[in-house]
């Protein structure tokens, strides 16, 4: 099936890139942040300042495993623990700029692709390929509901 061969060559390709980035990093001591480090961000990133309670349940590890994590992330400068306007009991995850900073070796690449499909395809192509992410992200990728947290928009 030539679908499944194009999205699995997309998803591979944008791992690939970020991976690539990530040890360029590395190799240049420019990183301070352990591989399982790194996933932690971008889940905390993607689910747009869950609680600690929020970002143990969905990576499916206890409380105090996932309070250990962030701590070390909070020492090493890439998250901050905000207090919650609601529930002054409570405090939100939030990434600090010097993750922020890290992470776009990502983003601008997505900003990249984005442009050249822009350039490369029609405008008409263009608003379906993007009602098409938008029905695959909403209804078809329920696995990864993030219902009821506080997602970034894009």
């Amino acid at each position: 099936m030539r679908l499944k061969e194009s999205f699995f060559a997309v998803y591979t390709n944008f791992k690939l890139h970020f991976y690539q980035k990530v040890f360029q990093r590395l190799q240049s001591r420019e990183a301070s942040l352990t591989t399982v480090e790194t996933f932690c961000m971008e889940t905390i990133l993607a689910l747009g300042e869950p609680t600690i309670n929020e970002f143990a349940t969905f990576i499916g590890i206890s409380p105090s495993n996932a309070a250990y994590k962030v701590n070390s992330l909070v020492k090493k400068g890439y998250v901050i623990r905000k207090r919650s306007d609601t529930d002054r009991r409570e405090y939100h995850l939030q990434a600090t700029k010097k993750y922020v900073d890290y992470y776009n070796i990502s983003t601008s690449y997505m900003m990249e692709i984005v442009n050249r499909i822009s350039k490369r395809f029609s405008l008409e192509e263009c608003r379906k390929l993007e009602e098409m992410l938008s029905i695959i992200s909403r209804e078809l990728m329920p696995e990864v509901s993030r219902s009821g947290l506080h997602l970034p928009e894009l």
